[in-house]
């Protein structure tokens, strides 16, 4: 069947709290103003003031070498694995990663590859299921080209690698003379939740990204970093999937007023989550994963309510949620309050009473 965006049903009362994701944030006033009064130039050929700073800044961020603006994550994930393999290589991720699940099958039809989904919990494979699932290289089997990691683990339920697999990860990677890309959609977050500094938590990664469209609050873009005679090839494959812009330095300062005002107010986005995770998990049948950074996922099935019944009675009520592999997801971010995670609670509790 084709798919069909889901559309507005003019029945129900308008989002007052939307939980559904961070990328629902709107750009603040202050980050309209910033874009505005941005420098602007053609950013095809280089020619744009405000992107070429903003890329200088996140490869120093991330300590890389260059740095390529990107309008989607996901254009980062499939140019920068298109850059690293051959048709018919093999990658490693997780297989809950959003390479295997949120991207459209894009890199087995642009590329050829297969990816190898790893299990582990949490949304993680451990390094040594990493070694386990490596083979020889013969002529029988596909050559294993890169390893991936999702940080954070979204449908892990937005948790973090710890550093120390992080860097066990890389050394098997240079041992099999493996490239090593890490999806950084929610780097950030990882970041501030463990007081690591991004460069320090990519240290050793041949590519990776962030995202500015998150938990950031831009309406769009990612940045993608690496080598700099990587990031000349990835810049074929942008050209190529029309990703090659002009006057981007409009949106380009959204991110730079990002990265100088939404980092450290991402603790913030923690503790509203922290607090939802508690309140849901006083409330009789509703179980919970412990969140780690701006995620929350639970089950009131033992409650006697289903997700899917759960988040339409919440949506009547104004409340967007999402529900995914099974469970609830509520995704705190700039544009929610904690009053609003209060009446979120209240309105979780009237509808287990009702049920």
């Amino acid at each position: 069947m084709p798919f069909t965006p889901t559309r507005p049903d003019p029945s129900q009362l308008p989002v007052r709290i939307n939980l559904l994701s961070d990328t629902q944030t709107r750009p603040t006033p202050a980050m309209r103003a910033a874009m505005a009064a941005a420098e602007v130039g053609d950013e095809q050929v280089g020619d744009d003031p405000t992107v070429n700073a903003l890329c200088d800044r996140v490869a120093d961020l991330l300590g890389k070498e260059a740095a390529v603006f990107m309008p989607s994550g996901t254009m980062c994930n499939v140019a920068g694995l298109l850059t690293h393999c051959r048709p018919g290589d093999e990658i490693l991720a997780h297989r809950t990663a959003h390479i295997l699940s949120r991207e459209g099958g894009t890199h087995a039809a642009l590329g050829g590859f297969q990816i190898t989904g790893l299990d582990g919990a949490d949304g993680k494979f451990t390094p040594d299921t990493l070694r386990a699932a490596l083979h020889p290289r013969t002529r029988y089997e596909a050559a294993q080209t890169v390893i991936t990691v999702e940080q954070t683990a979204n449908i892990g339920g937005g948790t973090v690698w710890a550093k120390s697999d992080l860097d066990a990860i890389v050394a098997i990677a240079r041992e099999h003379g493996m490239a090593t890309h890490m999806d950084g959609a929610r780097l950030l977050n990882a970041c501030v939740a463990t007081r690591i500094s991004a460069r320090d938590m990519s240290a050793g990664w041949d590519s990776v990204w962030i995202d500015f469209s998150k938990g950031l609050g831009a309406p769009i873009g990612a940045v993608l970093a690496g080598s700099r005679d990587y990031i000349d090839a990835v810049w074929r494959w942008k050209q190529g999937l029309g990703g090659s812009m002009r006057q981007a330095g409009i949106v380009a300062a959204a991110c730079i007023h990002a990265l100088d005002h939404h980092v450290d107010r991402l603790a913030d986005d923690h503790a509203n989550a922290r607090t939802l995770a508690r309140g849901l998990a006083q409330i009789d049948g509703i179980r919970i994963q412990e969140p780690e950074t701006n995620l929350v996922f639970f089950d009131p099935s033992g409650a006697g309510i289903g997700g899917a019944d759960m988040v339409k009675a919440l949506r009547a009520k104004g409340v967007l949620l999402a529900t995914m592999d099974g469970r609830i997801r509520a995704c705190t971010h700039l544009d929610v309050t904690a009053d609003m995670i209060e009446e979120t609670l209240g309105l979780v509790r009237e509808t287990v009473r009702a049920a």
